[in-house]
């Protein structure tokens, strides 16, 4: 069974005082306990105890500091796991928007979306972040700014080595700009639609959707993967709403993973009862802003979640979440 654990008090600790475990950050003589600088740690009977190296604790602990009152808090992203044969998926904090990146046991990079025109930056920061050197895989779920505008920033930064996208038009200057950005790297898109089959090694990555067309309903038209890594399977579902849903059912494709990235930010346009019965996930990430305008995610949406036992986490509560697999179970860690 997959786990989420967070040792208690671990955000209160700081140097020069204890939290309620009695332990804090290291900054000073850390050599001399064979502590990095900023290690989190307990002193107990004259013996170090490190949490993060704990049986216990699947992946790395991460520090938040206290923001003020009346402040944003700052973005966070959690540590990469150490472990070497993992799939990790990260389901990256962009407020109100879009943005997954993934790392394969064999050194893969996939990036689905990447948030909205004014998170490039912030986007090329988690990535920095995150030691990506180039990107094997980019897929654009839809041409809506919320998903593809921080791509714009992402192409700059790195080398992009293939791009997929859904077979739809769009004149937006977001979407117009990325698409020549594209072709002047000298990269055509690849068609994402359902059936299509992403070559990589060691992880099973398929287009579920869109099955059929949808015109000028974009969100619709969103590229859905599915991930197998192992015995376990992610669920990407873009902006994908009832219409899509109801097709990639009839095309009797495999849907179920233990994981599903909710559909339009968890809008009551997404996520239809028989389409969460056929997914039936353990967990579900939701990607919302705080306090955004749409309401999302909507209390209909939340309670179906919860009403099918499906232990929920929303990145306008807890900011990035790593989802990683060892082929075997899902673990599961948040940045706050």
């Amino acid at each position: 069974m997959a786990m989420f654990i967070l040792p208690m008090g671990l955000s209160e600790a700081h140097p020069g005082k204890t939290d309620a475990n009695g332990g804090h950050i290291c900054k000073t003589n850390c050599n001399k306990w064979g502590l990095k600088d900023g290690e989190y740690h307990i002193h107990r009977d004259g013996k170090v105890i490190r949490p993060n190296q704990s049986k216990q604790a699947p992946v790395s602990q991460i520090k938040t500091q206290a923001v003020p009152a009346g402040k944003q808090a700052p973005a966070s992203i959690v540590p990469v796991s150490s472990a070497t044969n993992d799939l990790k998926v990260y389901f990256l904090d962009v407020g109100q928007g879009d943005a997954t990146y993934i790392k394969t046991p064999k050194g893969d990079d996939i990036l689905i979306d990447g948030g909205n025109t004014d998170k490039g930056d912030l986007m090329v920061k988690y990535l920095k972040d995150l030691k990506v050197d180039d990107i094997e895989v980019l897929i654009m779920t839809h041409p809506d700014a919320d998903h593809i505008g921080g791509l714009h920033k992402v192409m700059q930064n790195f080398k992009v080595k293939s791009v997929y996208a859904p077979k739809v038009a769009h004149t937006t200057e977001t979407y117009v700009t990325l698409l020549k950005q594209i072709k002047g790297q000298g990269l055509s898109i690849k068609p994402a639609t359902a059936g299509t089959t992403i070559p990589l090694q060691g992880v099973s990555a398929k287009f579920v959707a869109p099955v059929g067309t949808y015109e000028k309903e974009l969100n619709e038209w969103s590229a859905v993967l599915h991930l197998t890594y192992g015995a376990t399977s992610f669920l990407f579902t873009g902006d994908a709403e009832h219409k899509s849903e109801a097709d990639m059912l009839k095309s009797k494709q495999v849907l179920k993973a233990d994981v599903l990235k909710v559909g339009h930010h968890g809008s009551n346009s997404s996520t239809s009862p028989a389409f969460l019965k056929a997914v039936a996930p353990k967990y579900a990430v939701i990607s919302s802003g705080k306090d955004n305008k749409y309401g999302h995610p909507t209390q209909g949406t939340l309670q179906k979640l919860q009403q099918s036992k499906i232990i929920t986490y929303r990145t306008d509560q807890k900011g990035t979440i790593l989802a990683v697999s060892n082929g075997k179970t899902i673990t599961c860690k948040t940045a706050r």
